[in-house]
């Protein structure tokens, strides 16, 4: 009997639980890139010859929804906008077309009605801005060959393409009750999440060359640990699921067979991965620490709810109330004092790479 697709996609609900007034984490991320996104432009534009037409295709790969839906591609096109004006010479008119994608899930009646927006506040003399929506996996091919400028993607490249194959079939679980068997089974599951990270990234590098033109460029972040670490984005949600299984709120059955496909590789690992691949130069790679007094525990709850919710909805058939739960749970986790503070926050941290496409 074939299963049921895991939704992914973040929570759409107006109010508290909504992704757009709890994405604040995403937009610290976002802002971090702009001086890449902005170098890679200029880069760019200048690199063009003076016999090819003024224009930049820009494409960002899991745009989602919200306030930050158009954060990166603002950037480029502030950037496109300023290297114009401040040219010496007539460049003629400007062509930039904006391509947003994300899975079908994703709200996109959100982003259609962002996009009108910001082409109307975009709009300058000279300038035509086109936009589009590209829904679909960027784990498959997206657009025409030789298509694209230029590449943006946030909080997305965390998200692999499936759960391991050999922890389902095996039965070994993401969290086990007993932790002599959780500890002694956690090297297994991280190594097996890390493999398919590897696989699905090099998959991603092959299709997005064969997009971007030579010498497009592609600006990328995404959340991530340190070498010596193992602390893995999926603990945060699974440990207060873990919680809430012990006092009989959910089934202990479900949770062992709740899995999430989500890994955050270190700078080491993601830079070893592109090389081994080798379509791309990498320009830099950066670690970006996620200070952990920069958000207060309720919110970062809120956070998690607002990115989890489809997926737990979907899975363990929870309701509002049980969701509250979550939060409650979980802030109380993530408060100072409490056992699980230090492994939930941990050394948190985002990895951005800027790279350029081969000739």
């Amino acid at each position: 009997m074939a299963t049921k697709q895991q939704r992914l996609c973040v929570n759409q609900a107006d109010g508290e639980a909504g992704y757009a007034r709890n994405s604040a984490v995403q937009s610290v991320t976002q802002n971090w890139m702009k001086p890449a996104i902005e170098e890679a432009v200029i880069g760019l534009l200048n690199s063009k010859s003076t016999d090819v037409p003024n224009s930049m295709v820009i494409a960002d790969l899991g745009c989602s929804a919200g306030p930050n839906a158009l954060a990166l591609v603002s950037t480029a096109v502030d950037a496109v906008l300023h290297h114009h004006h401040a040219a010496k010479h007539d460049q003629g008119a400007l062509e930039v077309r904006v391509l947003l994608n994300d899975l079908p899930d994703n709200d996109f009646n959100d982003v259609a009605k962002r996009l009108v927006s910001f082409q109307q506040s975009a709009q300058s003399p000279g300038l035509l801005l086109t936009a589009g929506i590209v829904p679909g996996s960027f784990y498959k091919r997206l657009f025409p060959s030789n298509f694209l400028d230029l590449v943006v993607s946030s909080n997305s490249l965390h998200w692999i393409s499936e759960v391991p194959e050999e922890l389902k079939s095996n039965m070994i679980h993401l969290y086990d009750e007993d932790e002599g068997l959780r500890r002694e089974r956690r090297p297994l599951v991280i190594q097996a999440y890390r493999e398919q990270f590897r696989k699905d990234l090099t998959l991603f590098l092959k299709l997005r060359a064969q997009e971007l033109v030579p010498g497009g460029r592609m600006v990328v972040s995404m959340l991530g640990t340190r070498d010596y670490l193992c602390i893995t984005p999926w603990d945060i949600a699974v440990i207060p699921l873990n919680d809430m299984a012990s006092r009989g709120l959910i089934s202990r059955e479900m949770l062992d067979s709740f899995y999430v496909p989500m890994y955050g590789p270190s700078d080491s690992e993601l830079r070893e991965i592109i090389q081994d691949e080798g379509s791309f130069v990498i320009n830099e790679i950066w670690v970006h620490k996620l200070e952990k007094t920069l958000f207060p525990p309720n919110a970062m709850a809120r956070f998690m709810r607002a990115v989890y919710e489809p997926m737990m909805v979907q899975h363990f058939g929870l309701s509002s109330d049980a969701m509250d739960e979550f939060v409650t749970t979980l802030e109380q986790q993530l408060t100072p004092g409490s056992p699980y503070h230090d492994y939930h926050v941990g050394d948190r941290v985002f990895v951005s790479a800027s790279l350029t496409r081969r000739f």
